[in-house]
């Protein structure tokens, strides 16, 4: 038989050496043994169990604390050394249960009531053989016997056949023991003994566990004088005993049958007694029904009687109501007919109006019972109602209309409602407002009654109003022009000399937008106040044009109970204000309407803009901002024309912009037919000035304006350098450079705060770099041809042939290239001076040469060091002018 694993001392200092070195100290390893770990399900999937050492240890305490005892789990790493992988404390072990599937009994599970997760199956462990397993086995419940003073809960094993082999395998283990430790000291061989003791201490629990199960099986036996191999004899006296106890109850059933039938007897008398009851009781339900009968037909007869009379008193009050309905007061059907609608009677008129209307919803279904409305005396009443509607909405339509001619032709003929020569006068409307509010309430009567008869009364309060509205834009509009004071010449920005541009550009033109600004400031609030009043005093149902929180314009300054007090709120019969919705179907005809009613104003506004921009196109700039900020204080509601006429106003500004933009455009253009344009063009520097006039212009939003008119400008001034630049090549170069750097020095400042400008000072820029460079590689090739000649030659053989061989090349020998040094460099100054005198000569703009030349030598000495590289490289030591040499012959000029 194989030596167990339990005996090895190799082992167990392997598991002593992972114990220390996981920082434990203090721990003894009692016992340890080779097992495998498994879990059952993963090893019906296949999967393989893993090897384990299982190590009991103790640790023994020196200060009066209890000792304790441990299970560790020691796992293979590797290196096939051992590593701590799991720690169990025995004193939370409360079962040891053997494995039943596993036939062996080599398999157990050690349970424990401190787990976290019990979903989780615990590990089964597999031993060897059945004594590796009570071996450890019998350490744990030793350790748990002598330390924690109890034992686990054992399940699957026989306790006793435990204990027997604990009883047959203890002198062995003690020998092996006592073997194992030959040569240690006192206290070890100490310790051997006190284990030795416990284990038979636990044998004998479980023996004397064994012995009492056996004890109370033959006590059991005892009392029937029966041994304990008995079991048969055992059994059937147990089953005589069963049939003896049933018969017994059978027994006493018998017994107790004369007290049954006495109980029956006293039944069956019960029971006819009930049968006597109940045929009682139905004779006397049938006399309550026929009572109940009797009752009911009375209480009928009664309440027959009672509603008849209610009936009858409900109908002559009925009755009473409709007469008092169908009745017409005789003061009001005067004032229906033929009363007068004087200021002093409208008190009268409104309240024979409101009675009107009240009487017609009476006789409606809603106010009235349905079954009075086909009455004779109810039809004829409401045909005389509809009569009186009719006459009374064609005398109040005829006398409004008329009053609408009469009054705006009253204030037309007065010519101190308007501007006049030397005076501007601010139109008033407040006794316009005043006398039409006397009817206001007159006209919701009249919505109410007819409201197809509003559509006549607005069109003739519109034609009237808008005659009066006309006349006042275009007297203020006049002398709003004539009171101007503003330059005759107006201002040529693009063309002509600089002196007469510049000049042209310095007069002050404020007072021409400052004029314009007057006109809206006037005007538009009116028009609004105009459109407002007119959609309250028609019975409009749209939104309050005015703001909420936001101050009446209409009302008189005298106070908040003033009777002048602007209340056009619409008003039910009962004298409670209509909310309109929002969503009016009444908008769209409002909007007609205020078209009707403002109609013809928009030219004289028209005649203010094009008069501001005969005098200053500039002045655009400064109008489009003040219409944005009017547009933007604007809602779409019920003033939607006055929204669409400072739409009509900004669009007119805005096209009369772009007319001044592309007739400048068109006076840059021009350059372009002139020959032989050289130096400074004139419109670059002029373009600066009107630059920084139209950014002093701006005013609101229109920065978009600004910026598009820019990008037009800038990019036909770039397109006709370019032409102009193109006509002479000779000069190209030259007049390109010039220009772009006078565009880059003019908008230097206003390039750092405009970001569209910005985007052409960097084009600009980029446009006079590439310029320079041509220029410059002209200047240096005209006069150093030969030298830089070769050495492209030179360059382009490199890419075909190996460089040793490019001197046995025709043309590019040594001697070649002694010749090309001798006809270059000799006289270096003399070649650099008529190259400077050149570069000098062309330009007509003395502030671009110091830069100029310095790029002009700095590109020339890097293609001479582009050179000596190549020499170098290609011709070995051939002699040529240092690098040095030659910037120091620059630096000289």
């Amino acid at each position: 038989m194989a030596k167990s694993s339990a005996d090895d001392a190799e082992l167990r200092r392997a598991c002593a050496a992972a114990v220390a070195a996981s920082g434990a100290r203090g721990e003894e390893v009692s016992f340890s043994i080779r097992v495998a770990k498994g879990r059952g399900i993963f090893e019906k999937l296949g999967r393989l169990a893993k090897p384990r050492v299982l190590a009991l240890t103790t640790k023994h305490s020196s200060k009066g604390e209890a000792d304790k005892a441990f299970l560790r789990v020691l796992k293979y790493s590797s290196g096939a050394v051992l590593e701590p992988a799991k720690l169990y404390k025995l004193k939370h072990l409360t079962k040891v249960e053997v494995i039943s599937s596993d036939p062996s009994g080599c398999t157990f599970v050690l349970g424990f009531d401190n787990l976290r997760s019990q979903t989780v199956a615990p590990p089964q462990w597999t031993m060897r053989n059945i004594d590796d397993r009570n071996r450890l086995l019998f350490c744990i419940l030793n350790i748990c016997k002598e330390i924690l003073s109890y034992l686990p809960k054992v399940v699957g094993i026989d306790i006793v056949e435990l204990a027997l082999w604990a009883k047959e395998n203890t002198l062995t283990l003690d020998n092996q023991e006592n073997n194992n430790q030959e040569g240690r000291e006192t206290s070890v061989a100490t310790q051997t003994e006190r284990k030795v003791t416990a284990k038979v201490t636990v044998e004998n629990d479980l023996v004397s566990q064994a012995k009492d199960e056996e004890e109370d099986m033959e006590a059991l036996l005892d009392t029937y004088v029966m041994g304990i191999g008995e079991a048969d004899a055992f059994s059937e006296r147990l089953k005589q005993e069963l049939v003896a106890l049933e018969a017994a109850n059978v027994y006493q059933l018998l017994e107790s049958e004369p007290l049954i039938e006495e109980v029956l007897q006293g039944i069956d008398a019960a029971s006819a007694t009930i049968d006597d009851m109940d045929e009682w009781l139905r004779i006397f339900n049938l006399k309550l029904r026929h009572m109940r009968e009797d009752i009911s037909s009375i209480e009928s007869r009664n309440n027959g009687l009672e509603m008849q009379s209610v009936n009858n008193k409900g109908l002559v009050e009925e009755l009473e109501k409709l007469l008092e309905r169908l009745r017409i007061p005789q003061e009001f059907a005067a004032s229906l007919t033929g009363g007068s609608f004087e200021e002093s009677r409208m008190l009268k008129n409104v309240e024979a109006c409101e009675w009107l209307t009240g009487a017609i919803r009476c006789l409606e279904v809603p106010n009235l019972d349905p079954s009075y409305v086909n009455m004779r005396a109810v039809r004829e009443k409401r045909a005389e109602l509809e009569k009186l509607k009719i006459t009374f909405v064609k005398r109040a339509s005829e006398f409004l209309r008329n009053y609408f001619s009469s009054l705006v032709d009253f204030m037309i003929s007065d010519k101190s409602y308007f501007s006049q020569r030397g005076q501007l006068k601010r139109p008033d409307h407040a006794d316009l407002r005043y006398k039409c509010r006397t009817y206001a309430r007159l006209l919701q009567h009249l919505k109410s009654l007819d409201k197809s008869c509003l559509g006549p009364l607005r069109k003739a309060y519109c034609q009237s109003l808008n005659l009066l509205l006309r006349r006042e834009a275009r007297e203020f509009a006049n002398e709003l022009r004539a009171s101007t004071k503003a330059p005759k010449n107006p201002a040529v920005w693009l063309e002509g000399s600089n002196n007469a541009g510049q000049n042209g550009s310095s007069a002050d033109t404020s007072t021409v937008s400052d004029a314009y600004s007057r006109m809206l400031t006037i005007f538009i609030p009116l028009l609004v106040d105009e459109s407002s009043f007119f959609a309250h005093f028609m019975c409009f149902e749209v939104p309050a044009l005015v703001p909420a929180g936001a101050p009446n314009v209409n009302k008189r300054r005298s106070g908040a109970n003033d009777p002048d007090d602007d209340d056009l709120s619409l008003m039910d019969p009962d004298g409670n204000d209509i909310k309109p919705d929002n969503t009016s179907v009444e908008l769209g005809t409002l909007n007609d309407a205020l078209q009707e009613l403002l109609d013809g104003i928009q030219e004289d506004f028209y005649a203010v803009v094009d008069w501001a921009y005969k005098i200053d196109p500039l002045r655009c700039i400064s109008m489009h901002g003040i219409t944005e900020r009017y547009l933007s204080g604007q809602k779409d509601d019920a003033a939607g024309f006055v929204r669409k006429l400072l739409d009509d106003l900004e669009s007119r500004i805005s096209v009369q912009f772009s007319r001044f933009i592309d007739e400048a455009c068109h006076q840059i253009e021009r350059n372009e037919r002139n020959v032989r344009q050289t130096g400074i063009l004139a419109y670059i520097p002029r373009f600066a000035v009107l630059a920084s006039r139209m950014e002093q212009y701006i005013q609101g939003q229109s920065r978009d304006l600004i910026d598009k008119a820019y990008t037009k400008l800038v990019s036909t001034m770039f397109t006709t350098l370019e032409k102009i630049a193109q006509s002479d090549p000779k000069t190209a170069d030259i007049v390109l450079i010039e220009n772009y750097a006078a565009f880059q020095n003019s908008l230097y400042d206003l390039a750092n705060v405009v970001p569209t400008l910005a985007k052409f000072y960097h084009q600009a820029s980029e446009s006079y770099e590439q310029a320079c460079t041509r220029h410059i590689s002209s200047l240096i090739y005209l006069q150093f041809e030969r030298l830089f000649q070769f050495s492209r030659k030179v360059d382009e053989l490199t890419y075909t042939i190996a460089a040793e061989e490019i001197p046995f090349q025709l043309g590019l020998s040594k001697t070649d290239l002694r010749r090309v040094l001798k006809s270059s460099l000799s006289g270096i100054d003399k070649s650099i001076g008529a190259m400077y005198r050149r570069l000098q000569k062309t330009l007509t703009s003395d502030e671009l040469f110091p830069s100029l030349w310095d790029k002009c030598k700095k590109e020339f000495l890097d293609k001479y060091e582009s050179f000596v590289q190549m020499v170098t490289r290609i011709y070995g030591n051939e002699p040529i002018m240092p690098v040095a040499e030659m910037r120091d012959t620059l630096a000289s000029f």
